[in-house]
């Protein structure tokens, strides 16, 4: 049995917006709280991923490339996190905010109370960093500055993170992302291919409850260089971090999350394969069809390819796609609920 611990209601906590952009200034509301990290994307055209934090402020990144992280031009692209949504402006350099016209999904996540860490004052980690962080729902946002030396990083939450996603901020780099179910090896979000070695750039080490370790690759830890981290702690009922092998069928592998997905995001482990990105809201029935790619630009695919069934506690697949289901390979993922399987109470929640 999976239940939540007070989150009964995921979209407290992440929740989709789709919205119509319009090339000018566009307040989207309904998304139910005050975001943190923002991830957009125009689903009509071929244009870069565009992502904001309330840590970095007015700063854009493409999680399909490579470039520096751009700070927005006053009035352009992104404007303000609001208190029901967000406002997105003119693009100029990204326009994946707001282009005119465009069908934008976004994908929008708490992170909660501010953090600073003095790393020689609290004894916690070996250099400082700073950002928000939810208990609650198991997110944080941690920014730190490089060392070139293996260190440790306070990240915010109590517990143990099961997902961490990097991007170095000043200078062209990868996205190393590190998953529970990698050991301390990592995948680069940017790219398709399969996990590589990790001491570079975890230490060989896994996170604990307090902090995450970083070794010298200059993706993760240039000294001087500044980052950002998303943390990911696994929140029953809530969220998932886990991995499955496919199985090629059209009745295909089923994934047990415990609880009815709003969000997933896939990426095969040891091959070649895209991050492939599925929601409730592009598609609010099943079969999902409509696939985005983290490390590509291109517009949505509504292909019977990339078919998944999102079910009241867990996800299907319904074809042998290599992003999603090739037979005995192995998958990590990530997963948001859309409501638990049973409640905190004990009571089961009625699948929508």
């Amino acid at each position: 049995m999976s239940y939540t611990n007070g989150l009964d209601k995921p979209s407290d906590y992440f929740t989709t917006k789709l919205f119509t952009g319009n090339g000018g200034t566009n307040a989207i509301t309904g998304v139910g709280f005050q975001p943190d990290w923002i991830w957009f994307k125009n689903r009509t055209s071929a244009q870069s991923h565009a992502i904001v934090d309330s840590v970095r402020g007015r700063k854009g990144l493409q999680s399909n490339a490579t470039d520096t992280e751009y700070t927005l031009a006053s009035g352009k692209d992104f404007g303000t996190f609001d208190s029901d949504g967000f406002t997105v402006l003119t693009p100029q350099q990204l326009n994946s905010f707001n282009y005119n016209t465009g069908s934008i999904v976004s994908w929008n996540w708490v992170a909660g109370t501010s953090f600073t860490n003095d790393a020689s004052g609290t004894g916690i980690g070996s250099i400082d960093s700073a950002g928000s962080a939810s208990d609650a729902s198991g997110f944080s946002i941690c920014s730190y500055t490089g060392t070139g030396s293996n260190a440790t990083v306070k990240h915010g939450l109590s517990t143990t993170p099961s997902m961490i996603i990097h991007k170095r901020r000043d200078d062209a780099s990868g996205w190393p992302t590190w998953h529970t179910f990698l050991g301390t090896g990592i995948l680069e979000l940017n790219e398709n291919g399969a996990s590589q070695g990790g001491s570079s750039y975890t230490n060989g080490t896994a996170p604990t409850s307090s902090v995450f370790s970083i070794g010298t690759s200059g993706d993760i830890n240039a000294d001087g260089g500044t980052f950002i981290a998303y943390c990911f702690a696994e929140k029953q009922g809530y969220s998932k971090f886990s991995n499955y092998k496919g199985n090629a069928s059209t009745n295909g592998t089923f994934v047990h999350t415990g609880f009815k997905p709003a969000f997933v995001m896939v990426k095969k482990s040891a091959g070649t394969g895209s991050w492939a990105m599925q929601d409730n809201k592009r598609t609010p029935f099943n079969v999902q069809k409509k696939s985005l790619f983290a490390n590509l630009s291109d517009a949505e695919t509504d292909s019977a390819n990339d078919a998944v069934d999102f079910l009241s506690n867990g996800f299907k697949f319904k074809s042998d796609t290599a992003n999603y289901n090739t037979d005995g390979d192995a998958y990590i993922y990530m997963a948001f609920a859309e409501q638990p399987f049973v409640t905190s109470t004990g009571v089961p929640a009625t699948a929508r």
